[in-house]
């Protein structure tokens, strides 16, 4: 693990099983509002991380990606809180953008994950964690994490506190 800065945070993870751990630490973390853009090729681990991100936010339901719905909703049961999950990937026009309401799911004051984030790019709030991930080999996975404003910069913060301890 490599702390570059309070907002910057790289990292190697050795299996799908400890990705999806990662995740689950950050979604125990979040909060209503959040943003969480995930970056990466086909095959980086977005939609791992993402599915241990939605576990530790506590939905009872399986997070899958969101590839062909383009948005996918996972309520929190003991708050009724949202965790909404975004697949820009093929969302590149203005009017694909308009059709699925993401200026209004950014608005609502959910948690917010965002696959293929480059794609939306424009509707992105400023305060959000970034989070890079490179595919390696079959079982590794380099994650950079940069935040983007005072509140991301407190969740990586905590997020690398309840990950590994610093």
């Amino acid at each position: 693990m490599a702390i570059l800065d309070d907002r910057t945070l790289d990292f190697v993870s050795t299996s799908v099983p400890q990705t999806e751990r990662l995740g689950i630490r950050l979604g125990e973390l979040l909060e209503p509002g959040d943003v969480i853009c995930l970056s990466g090729e086909l095959g980086a681990g977005k939609t791992t991380l993402a599915r241990g991100i939605g576990r530790g936010w506590g939905t009872p339901l399986r997070v899958t990606s969101p590839s062909y719905v383009l948005v996918n909703e996972y309520p929190r049961p003991r708050d009724g809180s949202t965790l909404y999950h975004i697949d820009g990937y093929r969302l590149e026009q203005a009017a694909d953008v308009a059709t699925v309401g993401l200026e209004d799911i950014f608005d609502s004051g959910a948690a917010v994950m965002v696959e293929w984030p480059e794609h939306v790019l424009a509707l992105l709030p400023e305060d959000r964690l970034w989070i890079t991930l490179s595919y390696d080999s079959p079982t590794r996975r380099r994650l950079r994490l940069n935040a983007g404003g005072p509140r991301a910069t407190i969740l990586l913060g905590d997020f690398r506190k309840n990950a590994f301890g610093v």
